[in-house]
């Protein structure tokens, strides 16, 4: 053999771990490991071996001998949760043997033994945190579980809380031999040559070209959202091609330090890994750091910050103290709002999972400035139309239109001129320019999504997620408790496993959504609870003592109807979140993504209809079955049914939308910052007032993040979730409330710097995981996107008044079979818009109080109010006319023609934009080719310069290649 170490190495991996072994076949094992170390010394005799590799495999024996005798003696050791392994006066404790070992002559930075990011010795570096409570009864896990983590390899500290002795912080350290061994298993990428940047060939005239444009940049001042590149890290990975880390192949990566060639978040995943493995006990299914948080024997378990995000010195002149002090510099800090984020060292640090759903907040943030500065565009046309609105005219000079009463009894008669000012508001939102609106925005939701794959391709390649695959996912613990008795083999793995059957798991679908049913109806319930509220305060305000409430009853009514029906959202949602779980842990998914996806799919459609069922409602439904008078439609045969404004809908559509996106943002911002600040400020203020100001600058790095917030327990849903309802909010009724779009990106600016700030100061490190996209999200976004259509559609044909306005200009106005419509073809609109109807005509209970001699000083014959109806002396009093089918046809055809047409543009947009950019196709046919070359040139080079030391030793070999 080439190796006199390579028969050793191949029996020492045939061995069996110490975990695995039953309490008989221990002294077998250590027989055959002692005759190891005698097996291998004439093997050494015979070769002409370097005594320093000698001597490292003398060493490696001994240390697997020496892990293998400690476990033997484990069961009758002295408990590992001893006070005596403490020490509670200073940062430091005893240690396991394998990190007491050091070189001697080799210095430690007085830094390292004080940043309370490395061990005791200063030189191994703490890549995870476990915390428990010595008064916890799981004693014997625990120390099964730690001994086990020593036999993987894994070095291990205790140290005891300096605010309570009886929390146990237990430090692990993975050394290199242990972080090479499971990146290879993980197929973790790392990078082994720089990459090469060819340029394309270029004409002197382009050259030319370039060099004018060039100078006249010089003039223009630099791109102000750029970051400054000079105090960003060289992030090398980068820069360089990766390949899946191999051991054999070592030679061909770059590795410049070993300590630091694997980053700390790579070292906290591999760590994870390996804990996740880790048998606690006898059993098939006892195994596993999850288990172990699940059932209380660890308190918590989490990789360090490095370091503080605080600085006393600038960072222009001293540089970055650390990652994370860098990240709060150059992203989580207010004073960076408007610059692009550092997504690669937001992925350097809190992993792709994080670093994914930063690069599409981002993205969602950047694409919503074109469709914010149409839809300002929109309202700032009707804003300067307002004044040449035929129809707002018409309203505001209708001194001798009175209207019906809105209400039973107390609602007074009213002029049409009284609603002169909600005629104009509502020309601001319902214009010419409102249809083009909601065609762009239907086809800019279709254009995010496309782009997003795209950039999202661009993602993937730069971060090596393109053949990134996730792994086979654990089984969850709940699931195999279920149906351990039943079993099967796993078509991958061929091992067996837990089996649900069919019938029991369309059972369970079965009741799961009967439950979500359940709770729409309850959804609904609240919606018509909101109903009747809004009838009957109607004529209370309309009956108030102040002038100011009683003139504007409806404002006053739809106002206080949305604030209270924001609350009623914020309490179903508390409530929704226990459904959801509820009914999620009973349909038993299989593995942890399953579970997450019931959830969110459950989570998503509980609060995307308590967030928008009232407003469907008053999109659709508000004064569209009310009757007319004298034959009022009535809830339980006694409340009247709330009419529209006489202006239109689409004013109480706009206070909806409104109101809610401005209450909801504000509250989550407030949930997502406000609550964790105010938590870890009391935190902060009981230790100081205990230990004072000064000890608690001094509490070592892994005091500091336990006393901060865990993440949220269900990851990114959270922010995700706020995300889309913003989206469907921003898209689905974006015809009745142009500014939606504006608010939203105002929000998102605010909301980036708000979850940077949350995650780099007030939670604690989250696990760096790898994600190749945004998961079951995307496929809510195209959901979304397809109701947003059809939505806004209803919304321009229903509710606003943009089809009766297109009816009476071609068909019954001046213009009439002229093929114009201007503002001069809607001269006499407003009258041809309102029907009579004769006050004697009214119901007893609907007649009002006054009868309106106040307006002519004589009582009133006649009033009108909005419908295509009859005059009451006709001979069908009170019947449709035939303006109220052209206007019904109208509208149906207006809705087929326009969802069919931007139904066609989103198809055609999808088909034409390519999912992957061609500039990266070829890259990443480019960058292929170039590692197969560089990985032969390597394989090359380094058989040849075996070839000239064997010759140089006076060794030869027949048949070599090459």
């Amino acid at each position: 053999p080439e190796s006199p170490l390579a028969g050793f190495s191949t029996a020492l991996s045939q061995t069996p771990s110490i975990s695995s072994i039953s309490s008989e076949g221990r002294e077998d094992l250590q027989v055959n490991r002692l005759e190891m170390q005698i097996w291998i010394k004439p093997d050494i005799q015979k070769t002409d071996v370097d005594f320093s590799e000698i001597l490292n495999a003398i060493q490696e024996i001994a240390k697997d001998v020496h892990i293998f005798f400690d476990e033997l003696e484990g069961v009758n050791s002295p408990s590992k949760d001893d006070d005596s392994l403490l020490h509670h006066g200073n940062m430091t404790s005893t240690s396991d043997d394998a990190s007491r070992l050091e070189v001697v002559g080799e210095e430690v930075p007085d830094k390292n033994k004080t940043s309370g990011l490395y061990f005791r010795d200063g030189k191994c570096r703490i890549d995870y945190i476990l915390v428990y409570r010595k008064s916890n009864p799981q004693t014997e896990k625990r120390e099964i579980f730690e001994r086990n983590i020593r036999a993987e390899g894994l070095q291990m500290e205790k140290e005891s809380s300096l605010t309570n002795s009886d929390i146990i912080f237990v430090k692990l350290h993975a050394p290199w031999e242990v972080l090479g061994k499971y990146a290879e298993l993980m197929n973790v990428r790392m990078p082994f040559r720089r990459k090469i940047y060819y340029l394309h060939r270029r004409y002197k005239f382009m050259n030319r070209i370039e060099k004018q444009i060039s100078r006249f940049r010089g003039w223009l001042p630099r791109k102000p959202m750029k970051l400054d590149k000079e105090t960003l890290p060289d992030l090398e990975e980068n820069d360089c091609y990766t390949a899946p880390f191999s051991q054999q192949r070592i030679h061909h990566f770059i590795i410049h330090n070993k300590d630091t060639f694997f980053n700390n978040a790579t070292r906290s995943r591999i760590v994870h890994h390996i804990l996740q493995r880790v048998k606690y006990e006898e059993g098939k299914n006892k195994i596993g750091l999850n288990r172990l948080l699940s059932n209380g024997s660890y308190e918590a378990a989490f990789p360090l910050h490095e370091g503080s995000y605080r600085s006393k010195n600038s960072i222009r002149t001293h540089g970055a103290e650390n990652h994370r002090h860098l990240l709060y510099e150059c992203w989580a800090s207010w004073g960076v709002w408007y610059k692009y984020q550092p997504l690669d060292l937001v992925r350097r640090y809190f992993g792709e999972k994080i670093g994914l759903y930063f690069a599409w907040l981002g993205w969602y943030t950047g694409m919503l400035f074109p469709a914010a500065f149409i839809g300002l565009f929109v309202f700032l046309y009707g804003v300067t139309t307002l004044n040449h609105c035929q129809v707002s005219k018409e309203v505001c000079q209708a001194t001798d239109i009175i209207m019906c009463p809105i209400c039973d009894k107390y609602c007074p008669f009213m002029r049409l001129s009284d609603s002169c000012v909600y005629a104009k508001v509502t020309h601001l939102f319902d214009n010419g320019a409102t249809v083009f609106f909601a065609v762009f925005m239907a086809v800019w939701a279709t254009v995010f999504l496309e782009f997003w794959k795209r950039r999202r391709a661009v993602i993937a390649y730069d971060w090596d997620l393109i053949d990134w695959e996730e792994e086979e996912e654990e089984i969850r613990p709940q699931f195999e408790a279920k149906y351990s008795k039943k079993e099967r083999m796993n078509p991958i793995s061929g091992k067996p496993e837990p089996y649900q059957a069919f019938a029991d798991k369309c059972s369970r679908l079965i009741v799961s959504a009967s439950g979500i049913f359940f709770m729409i109806c309850v959804v609904i319930a609240a919606v018509f609870g909101i109903v009747i509220y809004r009838v009957v305060t109607v004529s209370t305000f309309a009956a108030f003592k102040w002038a100011l409430i009683r003139n504007n009853s409806q404002v006053a009514t739809t106002g206080t109807a949305v604030c209270i029906n924001f609350c009623i959202i914020m309490l179903l949602n508390v409530l929704y979140e226990k459904v959801a779980l509820f009914l999620t842990n009973l349909e038993q998914p299989r593995t942890e993504s399953e579970w997450e996806n019931s959830f969110t799919l459950k989570m998503f459609l509980f609060q995307f209809v308590n967030l928008n069922s009232s407003t469907f409602y008053i999109a659709f439904f508000l004064g569209r079955f009310t009757g007319h008078p004298g034959a009022y439609l009535r809830l339980i045969n006694r409340w009247r049914l709330e009419e529209c404004h006489p202006s239109g809908c689409l004013i109480d559509l706009c206070m909806q939308m409104g109101i809610i996106m401005v209450l909801k943002q504000t509250w989550n911002n407030f949930m997502e910052l406000g609550y964790p600040l105010i938590q870890n400020w009391w935190t902060r203020r009981k230790l100081r007032q205990e230990y004072g100001a000064q000890r608690k600058t001094n509490f070592p790095q892994w005091e500091k993040d336990y006393n901060l917030q865990p993440m949220n327990a269900y990851g990114l849903f959270d922010e995700y979730l706020e995300m889309i309802l913003q989206f469907g909010f921003t898209t689905i009724f974006v015809a009745a409330f142009p500014l939606a779009p504006l608010l939203a990106l105002l929000n998102n600016v605010i909301e980036i710097r708000l979850d940077a700030y949350k995650f780099v100061t007030q939670w604690r490190r989250p696990l760096a995981s790898r994600a190749k996209d945004i998961g079951i999200w995307y496929g809510i976004l195209e959901g979304i996107g397809i109701l947003s259509v059809i939505t806004n559609a209803f919304v321009i044909a229903v509710t606003s008044d943009f089809i009766p306005r297109l009816v009476y200009a071609y068909k019954y106005g001046p213009c009439a079979g002229q093929g114009e419509a201007g503002q001069k073809c809607m001269v006499g609109y407003v009258n041809a818009s309102l029907s009579v109807f004769l006050v004697s005509d009214f119901e007893n209970r609907s007649e009002p109080t006054s009868n309106g001699s106040e307006f002519s000083g004589s009582p009133l014959k006649y009033c009108r109010y909005r419908d295509y109806r009859d005059p009451p002396h006709s001979p069908v009093p009170y019947g449709y006319t035939l303006q109220f089918w052209h206007v019904l046809a109208a509208r149906l055809a207006f809705i087929i023609v326009f969802e069919h047409l931007v139904f066609c543009i989103k198809h055609l947009i999808s088909y034409l934009i390519p999912d992957l950019p061609k500039d990266l196709r070829d890259r990443m046919r480019r960058e292929k080719y170039l590692i197969q070359e560089m990985m032969y040139e390597a394989e090359l080079e380094r058989l040849q310069k075996e070839r000239k030391e064997r010759k140089k030793n006076g060794k030869s070999y027949h048949n070599e290649w090459p």
